[in-house]
């Protein structure tokens, strides 16, 4: 048997064929797998939030709601009236020693669900079905409870949230008003999405 000589040009094809392949290959497969990673506007989406609370400081009752990951939170300052009739409300509560881990982080786990008792930090979504409760801080009855001493109602089902966002009884919210992770800058700004450090 004898060998047939090598077909240069064919071998120059071949070559020439694979190698656009591998070319086109890597191009389709760069955009596809750059798809993958989330967009620049999915990042801030969950990105931490800096808030500017001066204005708060000054004036209690006074409310701030920004944006972290597509949700309210609320932020407001609690006057000493406030904080004195919290705890009065503890028999009326489900949950007021704020046990879920899923809705209040370890540092939060006190009287006032917050870092500095007069200033709260909370997520404006009931626990019900979503909607956004009304903030009603008046320490006086309401048409909804006769014994109100400020907090959230829930329009949309009736729900009820203290001023530390704790649920009360007989309500169809399961449980608290969410704490989200945030720790002070300083005593004017904090940051929102970011727990204190050494926290749980």
């Amino acid at each position: 048997m004898s060998e047939a000589p090598a077909d240069k040009s064919r071998r120059t094809w071949i070559a020439i064929t694979c190698g656009t392949g591998a070319v086109g290959g890597v191009a389709a497969a760069v955009p596809f797998i750059s798809s993958w990673k989330p967009s620049a506007r999915t990042r801030l989406a969950g990105a931490p939030v800096e808030v500017d609370i001066g204005r708060i400081e000054m004036e209690p009752g006074m409310r701030m709601i920004v944006q972290w990951r597509g949700k309210p939170v609320w932020i407001f300052r609690r006057t000493p009236e406030q904080l004195a009739a919290l705890p009065g409300l503890d028999g009326r509560l489900r949950d007021p020693e704020s046990t879920n881990a899923d809705q209040t982080p370890e540092f939060a786990r006190n009287g006032s669900r917050s870092i500095k008792p007069e200033v709260a930090v909370i997520v404006g979504i009931c626990t019900h079905l979503g909607c956004s409760p009304s903030y009603v801080p008046e320490l006086q009855p309401q048409a909804f409870d006769s014994q109100w001493q400020g907090g959230f109602y829930c329009p949309c089902h009736n729900s009820r949230f203290d001023l530390a966002g704790r649920v009360f009884q007989g309500v169809p919210a399961p449980s608290n008003l969410e704490v989200p992770p945030y720790h002070f800058v300083d005593d004017t700004h904090l940051i929102v999405g970011v727990a204190p450090e050494g926290a749980a």
